[in-house]
């Protein structure tokens, strides 16, 4: 029996009320297991309307989006919502850390909702809390940070608490949202770098999207988003 992919869209349309013309139109995307998937579109394209749907947070007006081969419009709110923690990680643009908690407590998060996730946190280094360790010491963040509200971090180092938030418990998809946007560019290349060894390494799909082509070089497939109408996110 074959693995199903990751991500499977078919005949996507979307189309955000009172926007002319298509909108969001895809006929065809899949994400294999371990495939790394640059994903370019300019502001206007639809890349945060798709990232919502394949999160489940949006349903498609027509077609299908399943995860790991389930279609997520065939389940409850509640049980996309679990389907998300449980095999996706988000590094999102701003990141979304909390500011008040530790920064090893931002990367624990994802395990305090998904038991999935938390099991494989500790089939891998013995505890959670030796988990979330290794990934923010891989990730070349500083020891004496790991106990400090994640506020008082700088951009770049709230950025690798992000990205060891999204790979906790070996997720089989990795999402990354533009987020390298406010870094220059020898911190972005070394950055990507990280993260696709780390998807690498747990033998994740990574779905990287950024209307800066210039990071498109060493990712194994990519895809263009056509421009949507005005009104498109």
């Amino acid at each position: 029996m074959s693995t199903p992919a990751v991500v499977a869209l078919e005949g996507l349309r979307y189309r955000w009320p009172g926007q002319g013309g298509p909108g969001l139109v895809i006929d065809r995307l899949q994400l294999a297991p371990g495939e790394h998937l640059f994903v370019q579109g300019e502001s206007g394209s639809g890349k945060s309307t798709l990232l919502a749907l394949i999160a489940g947070v949006l349903l498609p007006q027509a077609g299908s989006v399943r995860l790991l081969g389930q279609d997520l419009a065939a389940l409850s709110s509640a049980r996309r919502d679990q389907a998300r923690v449980d095999h996706v990680g988000f590094i999102f643009q701003q990141f979304n850390l909390l500011p008040y908690l530790a920064v090893i407590d931002n990367v624990l998060l994802p395990c305090r909702f998904s038991g999935r996730r938390g099991a494989r946190a500790v089939a891998r280094s013995g505890s959670l809390q030796a988990e979330a360790a290794r990934l923010l010491a891989r990730l070349d963040l500083d020891e004496r940070l790991w106990q400090r509200p994640a506020a008082g971090l700088s951009v770049g180092q709230q950025q690798r608490v992000a990205a060891a938030r999204a790979l906790i418990g070996a997720p089989e998809l990795l999402v990354a949202d533009e987020p390298t946007s406010a870094l220059d560019a020898s911190r972005q290349q070394g950055f990507l770098a990280l993260l696709r060894e780390e998807a690498a390494a747990s033998g994740a799909a990574l779905l990287f999207v950024s209307h800066d082509t210039r990071l498109e070089a060493g990712f194994s497939a990519s895809y263009r988003l056509a421009p949507m109408m005005e009104g498109a996110a």
